[in-house]
C-alpha cells in the first residue's frame, strides 16, 4: 500500500469524502445504470464530460458531445457546474482531474467520470484539483484499481483516498506558487510538443519528396551530365521483376504436376495470373527514367485469417506468432502479442510470412487503416492485414516502396469503401499505382532518407527525454507542494484541524435538515 506522507505542522491527512458537507450531493459519479448512449447525442444542447475531455488540470473542449435538456433533467443529479472538479475513474492512467470551465454553464457527466463539488469556503478547489493530480494520490488510485483490460476505481474507493488538508491561507499560497511554476513548465512543454510535431511534419515532407522525385532532382541532374553515363530506366527493373515472377510460378506449377505424377496439359502456361497493370487514366507526370507500376507487379500480396476463438486448441500453448492490425501503428513489427498453434496454422490455412515482408492495415480502429509496417519476424496475420512479399529482384524496391506506402497513408484511407467503417481490401491494395524510380535512384533515395531520419530520430529522442524530465519535474513540484515544502508556513494560520471541524459541523447540519451552503443545479431552459 502507498504510505501517506508525514503530516507537516498544521496539516491533516483525511479521507477525500470527509472534505465535503454533503456525502450525497457533493461527490457523485455518472449514471452508471443508464449510461448515455451514442444514439442519444445531439448536435446542440447540454455538453457532456467524457473521459477524453478530462486531462490533468485541463478540460479539453475538443469533440464535445451533447444531450438534450430533457435527457439532462432525467439525470439531473449527474450534472456539473463551472468550478466543479471532474475526475476520471476508468482508463490508464485513471484519476485525472480538472476544473470544469466557466464556458460550460451546465454539463452532464458519463458513467466513468466523478463530479466533486466543494460547497463551502474551507477548501480551495484549485488546491484540491492539483493534489488529486499529484503522484501521492495517483499511487493510491493504482492501489485501488480493479481490472486489467479496462482498469477502474469505484466511487467508494475515491471517497476513501487520503488527501492533505492545510490552513486555508497556506492553500492559497500553494496555489499561487504552483500556478507560477507550472505556467513556466507548461510553456516549455508546449514548445517541446511543437518541436515534436514539426519533426514529424518534416519527416513526412521528406517521404513525399522521395516519391515525387524532388529529393533526388539534383542527383539526377548530376548523373545526366556525366560523360558515358545514363540513368537506367526503371522499366528494365520492372521487366526483370515480372520475368522472375513468371519463372517462379512456372517452377511451382511444374512441381505440383510432378508431385501428383501428372503431365502438364498443353494450355497450362496460359493460366498464369498476370498481375494488375496501372490504370493509365489516373496516372500523373513522373520524373525522367521513372515508370508506373502497381503493388501487384512489385510484390506478392496476401492476407490471413482469425482462427476461431472458441477453439481452445487454436491458441492454447501456441508457438507461431499471429499479428493483428493494431501492431501496425509502429513502423516495425518485432513481436506478436498472440501465438497460435500448428493445428490452427493447418486447419485455418494460414500462411507464415517471411521476415522483411511489408504489412498494410486494411481496416482497424481509429487511425489504424492504411498504416504500413515492416515485419521483422516470421509470422501469420489476420484478415485485416495485407502482406507484401518480395522476390529477389523486387527486394531491391522494398525500401522505396515502404517510403511510398508511409507517405500514401491518407490517400489509401480515402480509397477505402464501405459504410459505417470503410475498409481497404486486397484488390484495392494490389491496384495502387507506384511511381517507380530506377534502381540506382532508389538506392540514392534510401541513402538520403536514412541519413535524414537518423538525425530526426536523434532530435525526437532528445525531445522525448525532455518531456519525460518535464513530467518528473511537475511531480516533484506537486510533491513538494503537498508535503508542506513548497511555500513557507505561518504559525499564525488557522490550523487544518479547525477547518475540518467547521466542515464536519456543516456536514452535521446538512444531515439533520439544516441549511446547506453551496449552489443548486440551475433550472433547465
Amino acid at each position: 500500500m502507498t504510505l501517506v506522507p508525514t503530516e507537516p505542522p498544521g496539516w491533516l491527512f483525511v479521507k477525500l469524502g470527509d472534505l465535503f458537507t454533503s456525502p450525497n450531493d457533493d461527490i457523485v459519479d455518472g449514471p452508471f445504470g443508464s449510461n448515455l448512449k451514442a444514439t442519444e447525442y445531439v448536435n446542440h444542447g447540454v455538453p457532456i464530460a467524457r473521459l477524453q475531455n478530462i486531462d490533468r488540470n485541463r478540460f479539453v473542449e475538443k469533440n464535445i458531445k451533447y444531450v438534450t435538456p430533457e435527457k439532462t433533467a432525467k439525470i439531473s443529479r449527474h450534472t456539473f457546474l463551472p468550478d466543479d472538479i471532474l475526475i476520471t475513474k476508468l482508463g490508464d492512467p485513471l484519476g485525472k482531474a480538472c476544473i470544469a470551465p466557466a464556458s460550460i454553464k451546465l454539463g452532464v457527466i458519463v458513467a466513468d467520470v466523478v463530479r466533486v463539488r466543494i460547497a463551502h469556503e474551507w477548501v480551495d478547489r484549485r488546491f484540491l484539483c492539483y493534489q488529486i493530480n499529484s503522484e501521492q494520490i495517483a499511487e493510491q488510485f493504482k492501489d485501488e484499481t480493479k481490472g486489467t483490460t479496462r482498469p477502474r476505481v469505484n466511487l467508494t474507493k475515491i471517497r476513501s483516498l487520503r488527501a492533505g488538508l492545510c490552513p486555508l491561507a497556506e492553500q492559497l499560497r500553494i496555489v499561487e506558487k504552483l500556478e507560477e511554476l507550472l505556467s513556466d513548465l507548461d510553456a516549455g512543454i508546449a514548445e517541446l510538443k511543437a518541436a515534436k510535431k514539426k519533426l514529424g511534419q518534416y519527416r513526412q515532407s521528406l517521404l513525399k519528396a522521395a516519391v515525387d522525385g524532388t529529393l533526388t532532382a539534383a542527383w539526377r541532374e548530376g548523373q545526366s551530365q556525366q560523360p558515358g553515363e545514363r540513368i537506367k530506366s526503371s522499366s528494365e527493373l520492372l521487366e526483370r521483376i515480372l520475368h522472375e515472377r513468371r519463372v517462379r510460378w512456372e517452377a511451382k506449377q511444374l512441381a505440383k504436376f510432378a508431385e501428383h505424377r501428372k503431365t502438364p496439359p498443353n494450355n497450362w502456361l496460359a493460366k498464369y495470373p498476370d498481375p494488375l497493370e496501372p490504370d493509365g487514366k489516373n496516372l500523373g507526370k513522373i520524373s525522367d527514367g521513372w515508370t508506373w507500376a502497381t503493388i501487384d507487379q512489385l510484390a506478392q500480396v496476401g492476407t490471413g485469417v482469425t482462427p476461431l476463438r472458441s477453439n481452445f486448441a487454436y491458441f492454447h500453448e501456441g508457438t507461431i506468432p499471429w499479428i493483428t492490425s493494431g501492431a501496425l501503428n509502429s513502423e516495425t513489427v518485432i513481436e506478436a502479442t498472440e501465438l497460435i498453434t500448428d493445428l490452427a496454422l493447418k486447419e485455418c490455412r494460414l500462411q507464415v510470412y517471411p521476415s522483411g515482408s511489408l504489412l498494410v492495415a486494411m481496416y482497424g480502429e481509429g487511425k489504424t487503416r492504411g498504416k504500413c509496417s515492416e515485419l521483422l519476424v516470421q509470422a501469420t496475420i489476420n484478415q485485416a492485414i495485407a502482406a507484401l512479399v518480395f522476390d529477389a529482384e523486387s527486394q531491391r524496391c522494398k525500401a522505396y516502396l515502404k517510403a511510398f506506402l508511409l507517405t500514401s497513408y491518407e490517400k489509401m484511407r480515402e480509397q477505402a469503401s464501405g459504410g459505417v467503417q470503410p475498409n481497404l481490401n486486397l484488390q484495392i491494395i494490389k491496384a495502387i499505382a507506384v511511381p517507380l524510380p530506377p534502381v540506382d535512384e532508389q538506392e540514392e533515395i534510401d541513402r538520403l532518407l536514412t541519413a535524414q531520419f537518423h538525425q530526426i530520430d536523434q532530435q525526437q529522442a532528445a525531445v522525448e527525454l525532455a518531456l519525460k524530465q518535464s513530467a518528473a519535474q511537475r511531480q516533484n513540484i506537486l510533491k513538494a507542494a503537498f508535503s508542506g515544502q513548497l511555500v513557507p508556513q505561518d504559525p499564525n494560520d488557522e490550523p487544518a484541524a479547525v477547518l475540518l471541524e467547521r466542515i464536519r459541523a456543516e456536514r452535521a447540519a446538512a444531515g439533520t435538515g439544516g441549511g446547506k451552503r453551496g449552489r443548486k443545479t440551475q433550472a433547465l431552459a
